[in-house]
C-alpha cells in the first residue's frame, strides 16, 4: 500500500470521529439500574423489608440518591430509606443478582425478589430468580467478585 498525501489527510481527519467513538462504546454501566431514572421500577424498597412484597411508589413521594429516583409509598418509608439507603437498595444497583453472578447486567422485575441475611436482590424474572435460588449462598458470593468491576465492562 502506497501513503499518499490523501491518504494520510483521510486519517487524520477521521481520527478525532474513531476517537470519539471508542470513548463512546466504551461508556461505563450507571451504577443503579433505573428505568427513565426511576429505581426497581417505582417500587417502594422498604416495602420489601416491611411487607414482605412489592408495594407500588407514589410519584409524589420520592428521594433522590445515587442519581436516580426511589419511590415509596409513604413519608415514612422515605424517611427509613433516607436515613439508611444502602440497608434497603437492592444489592448491585438493582441488577439481575443471577447475571451479576454470571459476570454480565441485566435488567430486573420487582416481583423476582428475595431477601437473604437483610439484603435485598433482585432477578430478571421468576424463572431466572429460580435458577438463583438453587445455591444461593454461591451466586451471592460469585456475584461479590464480580462486583461492580462488571460496570466498566
Amino acid at each position: 500500500m502506497t501513503l499518499t498525501r490523501r491518504t494520510l489527510l483521510t486519517f487524520a481527519a477521521a481520527t478525532p470521529a474513531l476517537a470519539l467513538l471508542g470513548q463512546t462504546s466504551m461508556a461505563a454501566t450507571p451504577s443503579i439500574y433505573a428505568n427513565d431514572g426511576i429505581a426497581v421500577d417505582g417500587t417502594d424498597v422498604v416495602g420489601y423489608f416491611t411487607q414482605s412484597e412489592p408495594v407500588a411508589g407514589n410519584a409524589d413521594i420520592t428521594h433522590d440518591w445515587m442519581g436516580v429516583t426511589w419511590r415509596f409509598s409513604s413519608e415514612e418509608n422515605r424517611a427509613t430509606f433516607a436515613a439508611a439507603p444502602e440497608k434497603y437498595a437492592p444489592q448491585y444497583g438493582g441488577y439481575c443478582a443471577w447475571a451479576v453472578s454470571e459476570g454480565y447486567t441485566a435488567s430486573t422485575v420487582p416481583h423476582a425478589w428475595k431477601i437473604v441475611d437483610g439484603k435485598l436482590y433482585l432477578n430478571y424474572s421468576r424463572r431466572i430468580q429460580r435458577k438463583w435460588e438453587r445455591d444461593i449462598p454461591a451466586r451471592i458470593a460469585a456475584a461479590n467478585a464480580n462486583w461492580p468491576t462488571i460496570l466498566q465492562a
